[in-house]
């Protein structure tokens, strides 16, 4: 079974967003060279081993231009992370999505926290901010929602994303591999006023 290109370059993404160290096991290098041309060429570090990749990143990263295409190209689902790591980078970005319609349902979400992002037909530009602060938004989909996990990772103060159902359908023990991280982060009901208090008790 080959290893999913998608969670790792996901967990790449989030290492970069949060200005982390990480290295990601068990993954074929050369099948995520898309990812890691663009995270070097936006500022980011990426050193590639067997069978492994480490990100490091460290202040704010800089701007570029995407298009999507198929393998071996810019992959669709990987999208709306690289725009959320972009919505906090330096400068003007432009994404421009050549295979889905509709990719850019995640946009609004991203606004609501206080991201800079004009969608004009298949292209988003985006002007980076310098922070995110924390929202309640909704996961339209699998890959947004992975998206705005590292949206919050990246925000001020805290946020509750909705609709985490999407985003266990796609990535195995998302949350716990988060945490591992050292991501402040907790599966819970949103409705349960009492569990996002104690939740905000225990990470304040």
């Amino acid at each position: 079974i080959i290893p999913d290109q998608i969670e790792a370059g996901t967990f790449m993404f989030a290492a970069a967003a949060s200005k982390g160290n990480v290295l990601i096991k068990n993954v074929i290098p050369k099948h995520l060279e898309a990812f890691t041309a663009k995270l070097m060429e936006i500022g980011a570090e990426v050193e590639e081993f067997d069978d492994a990749v480490r990100v490091k990143a460290s202040g704010r990263l800089g701007n570029t231009h995407v298009k999507t295409l198929v393998y071996p190209g810019f992959l669709t689902d990987m999208q709306p992370q690289m725009a959320t790591l972009l919505s906090v980078s330096k400068g003007t970005s432009i994404v421009t999505e050549s295979i889905f319609e509709n990719r850019f349902k995640y946009v609004d979400e991203l606004s609501r926290m206080g991201a800079s992002i004009k969608v004009e037909s298949n292209t988003a530009i985006i002007d980076g901010v310098e922070r995110l602060t924390g929202a309640v938004v909704s996961a339209p989909d699998l890959r947004a929602g992975a998206a705005l996990v590292i949206a919050g990772l990246m925000a001020e103060g805290f946020t509750i994303v909705e609709n985490v159902e999407y985003i266990e359908r796609g990535y195995e023990n998302f949350e716990y591999k988060m945490q591992q991280l050292g991501a402040a982060m907790e599966k819970i009901d949103s409705e349960d006023t009492r569990a996002v208090r104690k939740f905000k008790l225990k990470v304040s």
